[in-house]
C-alpha cells in the first residue's frame, strides 16, 4: 500500500505548528511548572478553535468527524512543541471512549471546545495525568472520577494519580478502541518530540564550534544524528499505517492492534534515541532547566510507558507473528 499525506493533512500540520510556535510553548510550560496553568489552557483553547480537539468528535457535538490519520498528524505537531497536559486523553482517548459508551451531549462538546480532561483504564493505563475533569473505566463501568494523592513523575508538568469512581455514566463499555487510540496518539506525540530533539541537536551542532570548525562537521556527530533521523523516518510510516488501520482503510485481514503496538514501540525507540543523542551533542547544558531540550528529555521518559509499556507492546507484536 502506498500512502502519502494530502494537502489537507499538510495544511493541518502547518496550522497546528503555527498556533504553537506563536504561543511560545516553552515559556508557558515553565509557567505550568511554577504552578500557573492558565497560559497552557489558553493554548489548548486556541487549538480547539482550529478544530484539533474535535477531530475525533462527531459534528453533532461540535467536532469535525475526522479520523485517526488527521489526529496523528495534529498530535505529532503537538509533540514537536512538547505541550504539557493530558493531550492524548483529551484529544484521542475520551472521544473514542465516549463513542464506545454511547455518551453524547455536553461532555463531548466540552472536549471539542478545549477542556482538559483525563482518564484511566486499568490495568493498561492505571494512572492518569491529574486534571480537574477525570473519568475512569473499571470492569466495563465508565464513571466520573476523582484523583487520589498525586504523584510526581520525571516530567515536572506531569503529575499522575490513581482515580476513584464517583458517578456511573455507562456500563458494559468496551475499551479496546480507546486503548488503541491512546497508544497511537502517544506514539504520534513521541514521534513529534523525536523530530524536535533532532532539530535542536542539529541546530546546536551547526552553531557550536570547536577547533575552528562546527561540531556538526565531525563524523561522530554526523553519525549520531543520522541514526536519529533514520529512526524517526522509519517510525513515521508505522504510525501512519496504524492510523489507517484504525480508520478501516486497510485489508480486512490486517492485525490493527499489532500495528498500533509496533507504531508505539518504534516511535518510543526513536524518541529515546533522540533524547540520548541530543544530550550527547549538547552536553550538560541540554539537561539544565533553562534549555528547551530539558523539556523534551523529561517528557520522553514519562511518555515511554504511557498507554502501553514497551514490554507489553513488544509482547503483543511477538504473539501476532
Amino acid at each position: 500500500m502506498e500512502f502519502l499525506l494530502s494537502d489537507v493533512h499538510d495544511d493541518l500540520a502547518s496550522t497546528v505548528d503555527a498556533v504553537l510556535t506563536k504561543a511560545d510553548v516553552p515559556a508557558r510550560t515553565r509557567a505550568w511548572v511554577d504552578g500557573d496553568r492558565g497560559p497552557v489552557d489558553e493554548v489548548f483553547t486556541a487549538l480547539a478553535q482550529t478544530g484539533v480537539n474535535g477531530l475525533l468528535i462527531d459534528e453533532s457535538a461540535g467536532g469535525s468527524s475526522a479520523g485517526a490519520i488527521e489526529m496523528v498528524v495534529a498530535v505529532e505537531q503537538i509533540g514537536r512543541h512538547a505541550l504539557p497536559g493530558p493531550v492524548v486523553e483529551s484529544i484521542a482517548v475520551l472521544p473514542v471512549l465516549f463513542r464506545s459508551a454511547g455518551v453524547t451531549g455536553e461532555r463531548l462538546s466540552a472536549l471539542a471546545e478545549g477542556a482538559f480532561a483525563t482518564c484511566a483504564i486499568p490495568p493498561v493505563a492505571p494512572l492518569a495525568p491529574v486534571s480537574d475533569i477525570a473519568y475512569l473505566v473499571q470492569d466495563g463501568v465508565l464513571s466520573t472520577a476523582t484523583a487520589a494523592t498525586a504523584v510526581a513523575t520525571v516530567d515536572p508538568t506531569r503529575q499522575v494519580a490513581e482515580l476513584g469512581p464517583v458517578e456511573t455514566i455507562a456500563e458494559g463499555v468496551a475499551v479496546d478502541d480507546a486503548l488503541d487510540i491512546g497508544t497511537l496518539a502517544t506514539a504520534a506525540q513521541l514521534l513529534g518530540m523525536a523530530g524536535a530533539m533532532l532539530t535542536l541537536a542539529a541546530d546546536y551542532a551547526q552553531a557550536r564550534h570547536q577547533f575552528g570548525r562546527a561540531i556538526g562537521s565531525f563524523q561522530a556527530v554526523k553519525h549520531h544524528l543520522a541514526d536519529v533521523a533514520i529512526a524517526v523516518e522509519m517510525a513515521r510510516p508505522l504510525v501512519h499505517a496504524a492510523a489507517l488501520g484504525i480508520d478501516g482503510l486497510v485489508p480486512e485481514d490486517t492485525d490493527v492492534r499489532r500495528d498500533v503496538a509496533a507504531a508505539k514501540v518504534a516511535a518510543g525507540d526513536a524518541a529515546h534515541l533522540a533524547s540520548r543523542r541530543a544530550l550527547q551533542v549538547l552536553g550538560a547544558i541540554g539537561y539544565t532547566t533553562e534549555h528547551d531540550l530539558s523539556l523534551y528529555l523529561t517528557k520522553t521518559r514519562a511518555l515511554l510507558t504511557a498507554w502501553g509499556t514497551p514490554a507489553a507492546l513488544r509482547h503483543r507484536v511477538l504473539e501476532s507473528l
